[in-house]
């Protein structure tokens, strides 16, 4: 069964006949063939890594390609926990909502937003209140405009069984 490929190029996966040279210590070598590049890097033990396929000519680094992998692995973790998770908060108010209540949603629906979190408000309609759907949606819709920070709809007023939805993100 044949190797696979790294994902960086390494040593005979390297298909460029010349390349621009680096030694582990950073200085350049000059343009030379692969082949050769390879060869000094045997003798110090180290592997012929392509740092830069792209580039005319293509470079390529002389380095333990061990700790080569693990410093990306690393610098990927790190990527990924700098990374901000959007959340998508919850807000439920109701059709007899008191206005102090509505007050205390409102803030709450700012804080998310200024945290960069989505707000998904949902207005319940339980028994007879289906009946008055227009209401629900006047209701929510006057709802989000009493939130004073600025922000886009993700998705109009929508439709649910039971009730009425809506996702806000921040601007």
């Amino acid at each position: 069964m044949p190797k696979k490929a790294p994902l960086a190029r390494i040593n005979e996966f390297i298909r460029v006949p010349e390349a621009r040279i680096i030694d582990e210590d950073g200085t350049q070598l000059g343009i030379m063939s692969v082949t050769e590049a390879i060869q000094i890097a045997r003798s110090r033990e180290l592997d012929l890594v392509e740092i830069a396929p792209i580039a005319k000519p293509p470079v390529c680094k002389i380095m333990d390609y061990g700790k080569y992998q693990y410093q990306q692995s690393k610098q990927d973790r790190l990527n990924k926990a700098k990374q901000k998770k959007v959340e998508v908060k919850g807000i439920r108010i109701g059709i007899r909502t008191d206005t102090h209540d509505l007050d205390f949603k409102k803030n709450q629906a700012e804080k998310f937003l200024k945290k960069g979190d989505k707000v998904k408000t949902e207005i319940v309609l339980r028994g007879r209140e289906k009946a008055h759907q227009d209401l629900a949606r006047k209701t929510l819709s006057d709802f989000l405009r009493t939130i004073t920070i600025p922000y886009k709809m993700e998705q109009e007023i929508k439709r649910f069984p039971a009730g009425f939805n809506v996702i806000i993100t921040p601007e």
